[in-house]
């Protein structure tokens, strides 16, 4: 039948013709009837629920950026979000066990896994990006205050701090400090304390905040400001601010994209969230941390950070789904 030119029996090679029109009438019926169950097998299943999520101020406009994509393509399902800080996210994680996820830019102290083990509550650990934390000034400060070494900045920062940017280094104005910065409860705050400066503590007389919008807020307009919080958030400030450099001692460097990734800034951190295995039960919270990963990476950019290496984002994807099961 594959050979009917060879047929010479007129008769034989109409019924041949007509057998393979049927037989194509019938290929095309099956290929149309595959075609339909292929694409009503590639239909997301509408998901319902609401997830609730708190922690870094510094993670939370990237979170938020993925609860928009998310919405897109599972409207049923509510992400409720707050920021009260690392810290205070990981009190409510831990503790009052009311979140499903933690945003933290610092990983899981000691003391909160802890508090986690004795609530019975498991969690893993995920890191979806990278942030150049970056010391700012008000655009109207003068431009001889540029650049600052650690020792200055522990001058600005830390327990004995100086009140005037001249006796920080007597090259600068007299002019007085104006500290707007993280509180206690801010990943950003331990991560400046304890990674950037090894300090105990920083200095008390100042305008603490674990919402990094006011913290932007109070740095414009003020001469003579200095503070620090997530390089998106400088990214979307605006020509009211400016970045200061960090000198680590290999000479000043400015917060960037490249800097951060080629390690010559000093002040890098990685940036995480926290989900609580239990919850991963619930099929709009895996659904919702498997999309995260899946699309982190095209989001993260236009929010202002710096994505996560490759192979982290994989190692990531892997303990996801064993958490799932």
């Amino acid at each position: 039948m594959l050979s009917l030119t060879k047929n010479k029996l007129l008769v034989g090679a109409i019924a041949a013709a007509l057998l393979l029109t049927a037989c194509s009438g019938s290929n095309d019926e099956s290929t149309a009837t595959e075609s339909t169950e292929s694409t009503e097998s590639t239909e997301v299943a509408a998901l319902t629920g609401s997830i609730d999520i708190d922690g870094s101020s510094t993670v939370g406009p990237l979170t938020d950026a993925i609860a928009e994509e998310y919405a897109k393509v599972q409207s049923g399902v509510i992400v409720n979000l707050a920021i009260s800080g690392t810290g205070g996210g990981f009190e409510r994680f831990c503790e009052t066990g009311d979140t499903q996820i933690s945003n933290a830019s610092r990983p899981i102290k000691d003391k909160e896994v802890e508090k986690c083990k004795a609530n019975g509550i498991e969690f893993t650990e995920i890191r979806v990006g990278t942030d150049a934390l970056t010391m700012v000034t008000s655009s109207e400060t003068p431009a001889i205050i540029q650049c600052l070494t650690t020792e200055e900045v522990v001058s600005v920062w830390g327990p004995n701090a100086k009140k005037k940017w001249n006796q920080v280094n007597s090259s600068f104005p007299d002019l007085e400090i104006k500290v707007f910065a993280p509180g206690a409860d801010s990943g950003t705050y331990d991560f400046m304390n304890e990674d950037v400066l090894d300090i105990e503590e920083p200095r008390q007389d100042y305008n603490a905040s674990e919402d990094d919008n006011i913290i932007s807020q109070g740095i414009e307009g003020t001469s003579g400001s200095w503070g620090f919080y997530g390089f998106a958030y400088y990214q979307n400030a605006g020509d009211k601010q400016r970045a200061l450099q960090y000198d680590a001692g290999a000479g000043c460097v400015s917060p960037s994209v490249e800097t951060a990734q080629d390690d010559t800034y000093k002040m890098t951190r990685p940036l995480f969230i926290y989900v609580r295995n239990d919850a991963l039960a619930r099929p709009e919270v895996a659904d919702f941390a498997k999309f995260y990963l899946d699309n982190v990476a095209s989001v993260i950019g236009e929010v202002g950070y710096i994505e996560a290496p490759a192979e982290t984002i994989a190692s990531a994807k892997a303990a996801l789904q064993a958490a799932i099961g």
